[in-house]
């Protein structure tokens, strides 16, 4: 059962100030490169001052873990959520850059335990404190703010998924979230030079693929036999849905009483709800580990074997994709940005999309 809807407050989750929000309604940058004592403010913490960079930083979410290595304070992650859901193979496309997932201390076996964020002993919880709160398995208000006093200040916002009914703040997208922790290890110059790597990659790709309407219908199901699906909703303005919000894939679950998997969202689809949909696409999460041939000879192949499944549009076209990782970060976005262009569109968009060795300088400086 997942822990209460609690949402730790600016107070307890150890704020040293009030809002930076503009009169736009966007949250104006905080943290100065002069080396001296800085703060970064990001909901739902608030501000938080740093005395210097931090040596060591504890990461639930790979997204925030490759945010680090992006801006080449990789060695300073000391652990994440789940090792199997940080996906680090794209690495060993660019020169200089790694991560060893296996240095990595897991925070989540089948519950939180506080005893491993005293062992781990960060300078930082690059962490969204709610996130620890509400998960299954979580754990109290009480021990969040023990860890913050006894340990290191959390600073961190859920920006994966946005259909939590606790996540009742401001949510980030990708860069955004990407730019406070360049703020938090000093990093702006990087961060500067990758978001503009990103923007270039993105128009050209964008200008090259055709302009027509097309719906996709994000699914999880980790069986190679599916029969049951959880849906998400690509149009939830996660970070993980980036790329094929990036490539004009509608939501096809929009308008319908579907709702995307949340905390407290478990609800799944069967063939039948799927094909009163008929989505141009299906996009099934939970076969990241396969190669795009494993996944047609498994999943695809049952699917059109099945009665029901094999009458759906996209399972009969062969339309029916890896829907990439839960938590990708801005590397990995890159990569799935790449893999999903030149698989929908291959009569427009090749492979590569982007020079690998432009951007390994970026990250290595």
């Amino acid at each position: 059962m997942a822990a209460g809807g609690a949402a730790l407050g600016a107070g307890l989750a150890g704020c040293m100030g009030g809002s930076n929000d503009g009169d736009d309604g966007t949250e104006t940058a905080t943290g100065t490169t002069t080396g001296g004592p800085y703060s970064v403010s990001m909901e739902p913490v608030g501000d938080v001052q740093f005395d210097s960079v931090p040596e060591s930083v504890a990461t639930y979410f790979p997204s925030y873990a490759e945010m680090a290595v992006a801006l080449g304070h990789g060695d300073a992650v000391e652990s994440v959520g789940v090792t199997s859901r940080y996906h680090t193979e794209v690495y060993d496309e660019l020169d200089g850059v790694s991560m060893d997932k296996s240095a990595l201390t897991p925070l989540y076996d089948g519950g939180i335990d506080t005893e491993v964020f005293l062992n781990i002993d960060a300078d930082l919880h690059l962490i969204d404190p709610n996130w620890l709160i509400n998960n299954f398995g979580g754990i109290a208000e009480g021990d969040v703010a023990d860890l913050r006093d006894r340990v290191a200040p959390f600073l961190g916002n859920v920006i994966f998924r946005r259909t939590d009914d606790w996540h009742d703040y401001r949510y980030y997208s990708l860069y955004e979230a990407f730019e406070k922790v360049a703020q938090v290890f000093q990093a702006g110059d990087r961060y500067d030079s990758f978001k503009s790597f990103h923007d270039d990659t993105l128009a050209s790709v964008q200008e090259s693929i055709p302009d027509e309407d097309r719906s996709g219908a994000l699914v999880f199901a980790y069986s190679d036999e599916p029969t049951d699906f959880s849906p998400a909703r690509i149009s939830d303005g996660g970070s993980n849905k980036k790329q094929f919000r990036d490539l004009g894939i509608a939501d096809a679950f929009e308008g319908t009483d579907v709702q995307g998997l949340s905390t407290s969202q478990r609800a799944t689809i069967g063939y039948e709800s799927m094909l009163e949909i008929d989505p141009d696409y299906i996009f099934i999460r939970g076969h990241e580990g396969k190669t795009r041939e494993e996944f047609v000879d498994g999943p695809l192949s049952f699917m059109q074997s099945h009665d029901v499944g094999g009458q759906l549009t996209a399972v009969q076209n062969e339309d029916v994709y890896r829907g990439g990782p839960i938590y990708p970060g801005p590397i990995q976005h890159l990569f799935m940005l790449e893999r999903l262009a030149t698989l929908l569109f291959p009569d427009a968009v090749e492979a590569p999309v982007f020079d690998r060795d432009e951007l390994a300088g970026i990250v290595t400086g």
